[in-house]
């Protein structure tokens, strides 16, 4: 199970990127647990000064924008 954390105070691009992220796990069967950071606090403390930012399994893979379908992909099938 991959853990996915989405760090975004909670803008309609950090709200759809979880999103997508939650849709695309669904359509590919793969199990995430899934957290939203929404602290301003804690996304600055973890380095983060770009949002949406989105890491998986402690690293960060995303951020700034949306992500797209293929990226996600990747990150949910484990490949860099």
């Amino acid at each position: 199970m991959k853990k996915i954390e989405v760090f975004g105070t909670g803008c309609k691009k950090c709200i759809q990127t979880e999103e997508m992220i939650k849709n695309k796990a669904q359509e590919m069967g793969a199990e995430i647990d899934l957290s939203h950071i929404f602290d301003p606090v804690e996304i600055a403390t973890r380095g983060i000064m770009t949002t949406p930012a989105v890491m998986v399994d402690g690293k960060l893979v995303h951020k700034g924008g949306l992500p797209n379908d293929g990226e996600i992909a990747q990150w949910l099938a484990g490949a860099d």
